[in-house]
């Protein structure tokens, strides 16, 4: 996007099947219902002449979980702001800061991109000790990250992430202190694109890793999962847009095999 954009998002997600929160959570033939709303924030600006944004995101989630913990059946509702997010991305290869004239340039004329950066996720969600099911994780996260866009013709992009991300420890855990090892993930989208703001695009991801420690106790729950989904982007005239997607889960080794469906709003806040 051209240098000093701001956009505002807020969207609503739906999931269910066996999904947590927190999908670390040692919790075993889970089924739930998941609502989340959330908020985001998102400004792009000029770091060493690259294209640069920083994104920050809220979601409050409620709804209901119910599995078994050590051949003990529970049941939670649940409500609650989830951890604070914020990004930040730089573009690193094909993509300096631009001005609106150059931004519809590199769409009329698009070429390899290569970019990277860094999630976190700070323990700001509701979080109760007593409880196995939290909104909240209660730990930091670091996600870094590579990302990269291949035009296969003008309209058709290829786009591949990779990333993994790290943990630090929950203490207060009520089984005892949480640790986990990483989780790799990486995923491909095939974009086409119709005209400025009107896109679809399918895609695929896989992350594998994060087997836990609790309690002194090493879990057996290494993470082999992969999803695929679709997503429609829809602009509105006056730098508005509508986005709706949808996803199922296709191979599951441990957790998150669930069917999500999600809208989000975004609007441009600013004239570029």
């Amino acid at each position: 996007s051209p240098n000093g954009t701001k956009v505002a998002v807020s969207g609503y997600s739906h999931v269910s099947g066996d999904v947590l929160l927190d999908p670390t959570i040692p919790l075993y033939e889970v089924n739930s219902r998941i609502n989340t709303f959330f908020f985001a924030y998102m400004q792009n600006f000029s770091l060493f002449g690259r294209t640069t944004n920083v994104l920050v995101e809220l979601p409050y989630s409620w709804g209901t979980t119910k599995g078994i913990v050590v051949d003990t059946p529970v049941e939670r509702r649940l409500s609650g702001f989830n951890d604070l997010g914020i990004t930040l991305a730089v573009n690193l290869l094909g993509a300096p800061s631009m001005s609106p004239s150059d931004f519809q340039w590199l769409r009329d004329n698009p070429r390899v991109i290569l970019g990277t950066s860094l999630k976190v996720l700070f323990p700001t969600g509701q979080y109760l000790t007593d409880r196995v099911i939290n909104v909240g994780a209660n730990r930091w996260a670091f996600k870094p990250g590579l990302g990269g866009l291949i035009p296969l013709w003008p309209k058709l992009l290829l786009e591949i992430q990779a990333g993994v991300w790290f943990f630090a420890k929950d203490n207060d855990y009520i089984m005892g202190t949480r640790k986990q090892q990483p989780i790799f993930s990486g995923e491909i989208h095939l974009v086409k694109r119709f005209k400025p703001g009107l896109w679809v695009s399918i895609e695929a991801n896989y992350f594998w890793g994060g087997r836990q420690e609790i309690g002194g106790v090493q879990l057996e729950d290494l993470q082999r999962n992969s999803k695929i989904g679709a997503t429609v982007a829809v602009p509105i005239p006056r730098r508005h847009s509508f986005k709706f997607g949808y996803s199922i889960g296709t191979v599951t080794a441990f957790g998150s095999d669930f069917n999500q469906f999600l809208v989000t709003y975004t609007v441009l806040l600013n004239k570029i």
